[in-house]
Formats: C-alpha cells, structure tokens, sequence
C-alpha cells in the first residue's frame, strides 16, 4: 500500500503562518508526499503572478508553436523534423513542486511509449489544418494515459525556470533555508525540502485544479449543456458524442474529432468555454492543504494513553489504536473538530478528507507521546494503516467510511481485501456520519453479527457523529 510517512508542510515544517501563504497565492504543499493538485496551462493566463502570466505563458506558447511548425515540416516519421520533435517532446516527472498522486514525490512523467502515441495523434491533428497551441491540451481528452498527472508534468517542464523564478521571489520574504542546485540548464539558489534534500519550487494557487478541466468529461458536458448558443454551433457526431461524455468513449471521440479541421475546431471551442476557475482553497472541498491547522491537536487536546505504548501483541496494539479513535471520536463530537468535515458552504468534505484528518490527529499522537508506533496513510482513498514495529503480526487497519458512501459494501468487500493485503486480521471500521446514514449503520452492524455467529473474527465497529452543530447560543 503507498503511504504517508509525515502530514508536514511547507508551513508546519518551517513555522509559517498558513494564512501568509494564502496571502502570497502560494499553495501549502506537503513535503513528504504529493499534493492531489494539478497544473493546468488554460489557468496560466489568469494567474496575478507575472512570472506565470507573461514569462510561464510566452514559454508554453513558443514551446508548442515550436513543435506545430517542426510536425509540418516533418514528411516522414524519422526524420530531421520530427526527431526534434520528439526532443521538443520529452517531459520527465518534476518533483519539486510535491504536486500529482504519488504517496512520494516521485511519480511517472511521461515515458518514451506514450510521448511516441501523443505526437502520432498531434501529427494527424496538425495534417487537419490544425496550428492553435491549446490543441495539445486536446490529447488528453481521447489519449490513453494521458492524465491530470501527466498533463501538470508537461506543463511544468516547460514553465519551470518561470516556477523557480516565482520561488525566489516570495522566499525573499519567506526566508526558508536555501543553497545552490543544478536546474533549469543552470545553477540557481533555491529552498530545500528537508524530506528529500531537494529544491523545494513553490507553486501558485491560482494555476491549479483538483483536476484539469481538459480531462474531466463532465466538465466540458455541462458547459456544452449550460451554453445555448454553442449547442446550436455544436452540431453533428462532436456534439453528440460531448452530451453523454464518460471516460470509455476516448476512441470514439478521437475518430470523430480528427474526421476534419471542422470537427476539432468544435473541440477546441467546447474546451474554451469550461470556467477557468482554479481550485478553491478556501473550501478545500478536498482536504488538500487543511493539515496545517490539525497539527497542534496534540498539544491543544493531549492525550494520556492508558495501555502500553510500545505494544507486544495484536490485542496490545488494537488497544492502542481504539484509544486513538475514541480520542479521535471526542474531538469530532466534543471539541468542535466537526468543522473540519465541512466546507465553508456547509457540503461535507470528500471521504479523503476525513481519512486525512485521522491520520493528523493520529500521528500528532503519536509523535506527542513519542510512541514506538508508525502511522501510515493510504495517499489517496485507501485507509489509514499503522504498523506497530515490534512485529510484523502487530499491525492495525483502520477503514473509514462516509456514511454518504456504501457502509455495507465498505465493510463486507473492501476492508477484507485491505486486511489480506497487509496480511492482519486485526482492523476497526470507523464510520463517520455526516448525513444520510438511514438503515446503512444497522446493516453494518447486523452483518458483523452474522459473521460472529459463523464463528468468523470481525473487525470492531465504530461511529462518530460528525454531522453539523448549531452554535452555542443557538442550542
């Protein structure tokens, strides 16, 4: 299972105002691990930042107007043309912005395979009279494998002496340490990320999207829906195929799309039309950049634990984990930690959320109590899983679950597939009520019942009442 080792920061490890940050439009990325942001190149226009929207833009426009003019001129693959294309082409996985899925911050980039396919498509697309530069955001609207992750590397390859100059801007006000690193074909001063030993580039938060809108599907449906005038613009098999867009349509989108100039030009134009609206941060519907506030839970609610601290068994260890979850529980129900599972337009935040904020509260535990215990968490919807370290049998599942989402199935299928994985029977399923709940806790509860009557070992249930409160005055 990919895991979390550490929920810090750039604010938590360098003691920075997380609202100074905000300020500077610059995202509080994790440093052990990556953030689930996006960059996305139709966003970079719109960015305050002047070395995005002038320096970051002129790059990306020249880079890919470079490579237009080079596949026109090419006549065969292989040639001189199109051999520096495929240099033009090369864009390796960056790191330093701790941006993408990885549980690291290290991920794929694209690989020589998938460049080869994405130029193919971009040589047809260039052969239909094709020479405006968004076009290349197209491919990933019907090229397999190509994906938010890969989209941002593309991207942030070719922006990257901008990102550094932006970087060492706001450092100046910062003051994070920093030395000397070889980048961008030179030597620049640049911040260092303590987990990696690594430049650490600050990106803004008015470039990025959870997902970029040129691989979301229903995005683009609902603009096309939303937009009378370009439904009427809209016409034929593009138009029809957009109305009931899903993932699996790619082939049938790409056919219909590279069938003449006319067809793609319509795909440009639906692509336009999606709001350039980057992530909200201030709702962190996510819970992507909420760690920082949930770091001093420790000390502002500290925790005695009452069994053994360095457990010598499972029974030891899932003692020790269910003290974490009643702790876990008291804080949700008791001490207004409930509003972390809430947007600030009253939607609950997404079950990744509140995966996250266990493991903070977890690990801020267990670094107080300086336990001989490692928390771990899945990076993206997986549960949260500490390996106890006096064992290899004394390791704990802990499964969370919305109760929004399927209770029964989540129990019953998922938490038996995590606990032969890691090869434990000791987890606890942790249900977190955040409205329309009905009969799904009874059926969890009834199946556990059953199971025991089989003379089955099952895991241990809990439920946390995480649902909106009425303020004090108002009770």
């Amino acid at each position: 299972m990919a895991t979390i080792k550490s929920p810090a920061t750039i604010s938590t490890e360098f003691g920075i105002d997380p609202d100074r940050l905000l300020e500077l439009g610059i995202i509080d990325t994790q440093l052990a691990s990556d953030t689930n942001l996006f960059i996305d190149p139709l966003l970079l226009a719109e960015s305050v930042h002047p070395e995005i929207n002038t320096g970051a833009v002129t790059a990306y426009e020249q880079r890919f107007e470079w490579i237009v003019k080079l596949l026109i001129a090419s006549k065969v693959k292989g040639d001189v043309p199109w051999r520096q294309v495929e240099k033009l082409f090369k864009f390796s996985e960056v790191s330093w912005t701790c941006l993408g899925y990885s549980s690291s911050v290290h991920g794929a980039g694209f690989g020589k395979e998938l460049a080869a396919h994405a130029l193919d498509t971009a040589s047809e697309i260039v052969k239909l009279g094709i020479t405006d530069v968004d076009f290349f955001m197209g491919l990933s609207l019907f090229e397999e494998g190509i994906g938010a992750d890969r989209i941002s590397d593309m991207t942030t390859n070719i922006i990257l002496k901008d990102l550094v100059q932006l970087t060492q801007r706001v450092n100046r006000e910062l003051g994070i340490p920093s030395r000397e690193f070889d980048v961008v074909g030179g030597k620049e001063i640049l911040p260092i990320n303590p987990y990696t030993n690594y430049p650490l580039v600050f990106v803004p938060t008015d470039i990025v999207r959870d997902l970029p809108i040129a691989t979301d599907w229903s995005d683009i449906s609902r603009a096309v829906k939303a937009n009378e005038d370009l439904r009427e613009r809209v016409s034929g098999r593009i138009g029809e195929i957009w109305a009931t867009m899903s993932r699996k349509d790619k082939a049938r989108v790409k056919a219909a799309a590279l069938s003449s100039k006319e067809s793609f030009e319509q795909l440009l134009e639906m692509l336009r039309e999606v709001p350039k609206e980057s992530y909200d941060f201030a709702k962190d519907e996510n819970g992507e950049v909420f760690w920082a506030r949930l770091t001093r839970i420790a000390q502002e609610h500290p925790l005695k634990f009452q069994g053994a601290t360095s457990p010598s068994s499972p029974d030891e260890a899932v003692k020790l984990v269910e003290e974490i979850v009643l702790q876990f529980q008291d804080l949700i129900e008791n001490k207004g930690i409930w509003k972390e599972l809430w947007t600030d337009d009253k939607k609950p935040r997404k079950e990744k959320a509140a995966q996250r904020l266990f493991f903070t509260v977890a690990y801020s535990y267990c670094k107080a109590n300086n336990l001989d215990v490692t928390p771990e968490a899945d990076a993206g919807n997986g549960p949260v899983d500490f390996k106890f370290s006096s064992g290899f049998n004394t390791r704990v599942l802990v499964e969370i679950k919305l109760s929004t989402n399927s209770l029964l199935h989540g129990y019953e299928k998922q938490l038996e597939i995590y606990k032969k994985a890691d090869d434990t029977d000791h987890s606890i399923y942790l249900v977190v009520d955040v409205g329309g709940i009905g009969q799904k806790y009874a059926e969890v509860q009834r199946s556990r019942l059953a199971a025991i009557e089989r003379g089955e070992k099952t895991s241990k249930i809990f439920l946390v009442d995480g649902n909106r409160r009425a303020s004090a005055s108002k009770r």
